[in-house]
């Protein structure tokens, strides 16, 4: 792998630091820094941010993931200038052995086609990922286009967090296991849930009272508060124990969501994860929803 062969060296160095942190450090001759410098930023900008965003309360998370952002960018910038200060230093130093292309290439290719990718897809998959929300729901909580963090070490052996009742979970669909549903959970194993009219009952407890004239309630369960959108939905008798492994899931928008009462209970091992925070929002007809941005979901 041969990068601006014709460039100075403090020059090339700074180039190959600004596609890969730690790059430049490693063709100065320098392999000790490049791994540090490259271990900083892979750990600061995957499993730090990651911790962040579903370990800290709502309202410390994006001024903290500001933080590590900016401290991912300083990292970043800080290999720049060093390989750039470091290939300027006077007095030629002894050409290594290893100091060739092909370790170059080799080094390139393993960063960032392996461990890299590798360390993304272990925290989305274990700690945390992030959705784009397609439809309308679980509105008026949660609208089409946010963009929000889910815990994703949920329900799961080891585990801290379990599945319960009011929590809003990701899970597969049961009839079509590539896509991902986000509703509430409303019913564990066991439970008894009761649906008449605009009304739910759980273990014979009612959620909430009769809707207003826009057709919304409030809703509770649990330490959950939300608000129920009513307005353009079936009224619906229904009544069932929750089996056992199982969870029943409503959206908040009952009028347009297509939930338990359409496809039944969910397997509880197929419940991932726990919608946290709105990290983005958007309108898909218009600009940023700046004012959604930093909202906790309950």
């Amino acid at each position: 792998m041969t990068i601006g062969r014709n460039l100075p060296t403090h020059w090339r160095a700074a180039l190959m630091s600004m596609v890969l942190p730690g790059f430049g450090q490693l063709a100065n001759g320098r392999p000790n820094r490049a791994i540090w410098l490259f271990l900083a930023f892979a750990l600061i900008s995957v499993p730090v941010m990651s911790w962040i965003a579903v370990r800290l309360s709502p309202p410390w998370t994006l001024p903290a993931l500001t933080v590590s952002l900016a401290a991912t960018l300083a990292v970043w910038l800080a290999s720049v200038v060093d390989a750039w200060r470091d290939g300027r230093r006077p007095g030629e130093r002894p050409r290594q052995a290893w100091q060739t292309g092909g370790v170059y290439l080799l080094v390139f290719l393993v960063c960032n086609a392996l461990v890299l990718p590798a360390l993304i897809t272990h925290v989305r998959a274990h700690h945390v990922a992030s959705w784009r929300i397609p439809s309308e729901s679980m509105a008026p909580g949660i609208l089409r286009g946010d963009v929000l963090f889910a815990d994703m070490s949920y329900n799961c052996p080891g585990c801290a967090s379990a599945v319960q009742r009011g929590d809003v979970g990701i899970f597969t669909y049961p009839n079509d296991r590539t896509l991902v549903y986000i509703k509430r959970v409303i019913g564990l194993p066991g439970d008894r849930v009761r649906i008449d009219g605009h009304r739910v009952w759980v273990n014979g407890e009612a959620l909430g009272g009769s809707s207003d004239a826009a057709g919304q309630a409030d809703e509770r369960l649990g330490a959950h508060r939300w608000r129920a959108d009513w307005q353009d939905a079936e009224d619906v008798a229904l009544a069932q124990t929750v089996p056992p492994g199982a969870v029943f899931v409503l959206g908040d928008n009952r009028g347009h969501s297509k939930d338990s009462r359409h496809f039944g209970t969910v397997p509880l091992r197929d419940v991932v994860g726990r919608a946290r925070q709105i990290w983005f929002s958007k309108d898909p007809g218009g600009g940023v929803r700046w004012s959604r941005i930093g909202r906790a979901v309950d």
